[in-house]
């Protein structure tokens, strides 16, 4: 079965082919580093990183390229407004740069703790500006971009498919339809690609046309088509992206080469809260930090409203973010976590039940026809719904089947250990390889010590079982499935 992606360019489900075969450039819009990553961010890097590793595993060579922007985001998007994050050194007192080295930082810490794989190549723009200046220059000497007073704009006149990846035509662009639109430009839709610099303006740099600083949408266009061509396999990046700043990035890439930019565009949708965007603008932003670490407060919306009281470990978090699709919205609330906490425990759990089987069960006994074949079978549907358009949601519902089989076979205690290490090697590929789940050590509840409690519990019984005293030993079972705790009685001992 080939791959199929849902490619935004044509609105259409597609097999992927890749230009090279089996190389793959990928690139993703990375963050801009003015702030702590938030519950958004990780819905985007975590489908992202599946998407990386899912290819990998069907034998795709992926160069995965994501970028940093550390200069030229502005606060609106009609090319007005200050850099954000200027804005937020400002507040703090600090150079520009600190602030972009402290948030590199954070959202580096918080990648890692949800086990996002770090992108091959991640490429800052303040580190791009020389390839940036070259496009501009190209562009202008194509006819494509004009200077006015120290800025250069891109003429979306020049390009007559401005529009087509957002399904926008240039006439239906008004001006005004977010900010006051500048006196600079020729007309409401042409886009920055370098700004002027005030005198007062830190980040700037020299250029044929005075210091200034570039557009936000000119450096993804740099930095991709340096380090993957000009022509990309995939790129990825939020739905509120797809305008204009992807708009922006196919105009001007394919009047610079003359050549198609993207092949497939990824558009990953949004985490809301009620049905709103989250978004720090919007004062309803969970930070990570809150997320992994807490607050003795909790985490409050701008109107004092709860929207997180406690803590949960990063896994839960790319569990919950992994059973919706990609590209469809996630709508947050404490009690959707407090769900995917469970399931992804459940899963972590029968994990572990199935190294201990493979590690203290019998290997005298032959392997089982009945294991290959539901290894088989539960390979064969979690591939098929990678394999359109990366179907986490349903690859995760077939690990739950097979975890339930796996139960049942400890519970019949007549499987061997080469059957259970199959097993182990099956779920640890897809949970571990493909879904990128890494829980911690401990057990869910109160780490170790709600183990040892159980244990004592279990030996209670089997104590009270062997002394022929049937009551008790059903009355401590009956309590702890009253608590969720299932205790397993097998060959090797109780387990649960």
């Amino acid at each position: 079965m080939s791959q199929k992606f849902t490619n935004t360019l044509t609105r259409r489900r597609e097999e992927f082919v890749p230009l090279n075969p089996p190389r793959v450039g990928m690139y993703v819009c990375g963050p801009t580093v003015y702030g702590h990553s938030h519950l958004g961010h990780a819905k985007s890097y975590i489908s992202f990183d599946v998407i990386v590793r899912w290819l990998r595993a069907s034998g795709y060579d992926v160069n995965y390229v994501q970028n940093i922007t550390d200069v030229g985001h502005l606060t609106d998007d009609a090319d007005e407004g200050e850099d954000k994050i200027v804005v937020e050194a400002r507040k703090r007192g600090l150079h520009p740069m600190a602030v972009v080295e402290t948030f590199i930082r954070s959202y580096l810490e918080d990648m890692d703790a949800l086990n996002i794989l770090r992108a091959d190549i991640m490429p800052r723009a303040t580190g791009h500006i020389p390839e940036q200046i070259a496009m501009i220059q190209c562009l202008m000497a194509r006819g494509h971009a004009y200077e006015n007073n120290g800025s250069v704009y891109f003429s979306v006149g020049s390009f007559p498919d401005y529009g087509k990846l957002a399904g926008r035509k240039v006439e239906e662009l008004e001006a005004g339809a977010r900010v006051e639109v500048s006196e600079e430009k020729r007309h409401p839709a042409d886009f920055a690609l370098w700004k002027r610099a005030e005198p007062t303006h830190i980040m700037r740099w020299p250029s044929p046309w005075g210091d200034g600083f570039p557009g936000w949408h000119i450096e993804c266009s740099a930095m991709s088509q340096k380090y993957l061509g000009d022509t990309l396999d995939i790129h990825g990046g939020g739905m509120e992206n797809k305008f204009p700043h992807h708009e922006c990035e196919i105009a001007q890439s394919e009047c610079a080469t003359g050549r198609q930019f993207v092949r497939f565009w990824l558009h990953n949708n949004m985490v809301t809260l009620n049905g709103q965007k989250m978004g720090k603008s919007l004062g309803n932003a969970i930070s990570l930090k809150d997320v992994f670490h807490g607050r003795t407060d909790g985490v409050r919306d701008r109107n004092g409203a709860l929207l997180l009281d406690r803590t949960y470990e990063p896994a839960v978090v790319r569990h919950f973010v992994l059973t919706s699709h990609y590209g469809a919205p996630l709508d947050f609330s404490a009690e959707a976590l407090h769900g995917a906490e469970s399931g992804s425990y459940k899963l972590r759990d029968a994990l572990a039940a199935v190294a201990d089987a493979a590690a203290r069960a019998p290997t005298d006994r032959p392997a089982r026809d009945v294991v290959r074949t539901a290894l088989t079978e539960f390979d064969a549907r979690a591939t098929t719904a990678m394999h359109e358009d990366v179907n986490t949601a349903a690859a995760i519902a077939s690990l739950f089947d097979l975890t339930r089989q796996t139960g049942e076979w400890l519970r019949a205690g007549d499987i061997g250990r080469a059957d259970f290490a199959a097993a182990l090697s099956t779920l640890h590929r897809w949970t571990a390889d493909i879904l990128g789940f890494a829980w911690r050590s401990e057990k869910a509840s109160d780490n170790g010590r709600a183990d040892a409690v159980i244990k004592i519990l279990a030996d209670l019984r089997l104590e009270a079982r062997r002394d022929k005293n049937f009551a008790l030993g059903d009355e401590i079972r009956k309590r702890l499935a009253a608590a969720g705790i299932e205790l397993r009685d097998t060959p090797q001992g109780t387990t649960w």
